[in-house]
């Protein structure tokens, strides 16, 4: 195990023994053996240790993703659902300590945009900005003018509310949150694909071309 990903560990353990945040840097760098002044090669806050962890989730579940063989073969559509189902089943893993981060941070969260999920904030437009491109590429996505460049903000704007529900979610085994996943993924691309108004866009713009 990695020196990064142990203190990430033992932060998590700390939280969820204690229900708070070590008393300091100093307090925490003497129950992980190390000096304080290495623990900052690492880290310089907590804050900074939670905005590693909820990224950390971000690329397991990518990773894990992108690992199945036959991911490379699915659609936009369900690379996004197979993103989102495997994320979910990596937060699992982590609950406890998903729901006290989660349930601490500035509400609601798409508004206030907090700083413990800035770095997986920034790792998840890099990942939406690829899928749209992609998209466009394979014509499931539709490049409309004005408000293509923000479908990423959408899918995160999304992806927030999905982490929200499952939070709060109480039923077995979280089934609704998979069947939140599976609605808002297939509106969100119904959406962003071609519909009827495009249609009857091309068509004006046909008729008035050829009038």
């Amino acid at each position: 195990m990695e020196k990064a990903e142990k203190i990430r560990k033992s932060y998590i353990d700390y939280v969820l023994e204690n229900g708070q945040t070590p008393a300091s840097f100093y307090a925490f760098a003497k129950k992980l053996k190390m000096a304080e002044a290495e623990l900052y090669e690492f880290y310089t806050s907590f804050e900074s240790i939670e905005m590693d962890v909820w990224k950390s989730f971000f690329d397991q579940a990518l990773k894990t993703a992108e690992n199945d063989p036959t991911y490379q073969g699915y659609s936009v559509r369900e690379k996004l659902l197979g993103f989102y189902y495997t994320w979910v089943e990596v937060l699992k893993a982590n609950r406890s300590f998903v729901s006290y981060s989660y349930r601490k941070l500035p509400q609601p969260v798409a508004a206030k945009n907090p700083q413990e999920l800035r770095l997986f904030k920034e790792a998840f437009f890099t990942f939406a900005h690829d899928l749209m491109y992609e998209g466009r590429e394979s014509k499931e996505v539709i490049a409309r003018p004005y408000i293509a460049n923000k479908y990423p903000e959408a899918v995160w704007l999304n992806t927030l509310y999905i982490l929200d529900f499952w939070v709060k979610d109480t039923s077995r085994n979280f089934e609704l949150t998979d069947t939140a996943i599976e609605k808002t993924v297939n509106t969100g691309f119904d959406l962003m694909g071609r519909s009827i108004v495009d249609t009857v866009v091309d068509l004006a713009k046909f008729m008035y071309q050829n009038r």
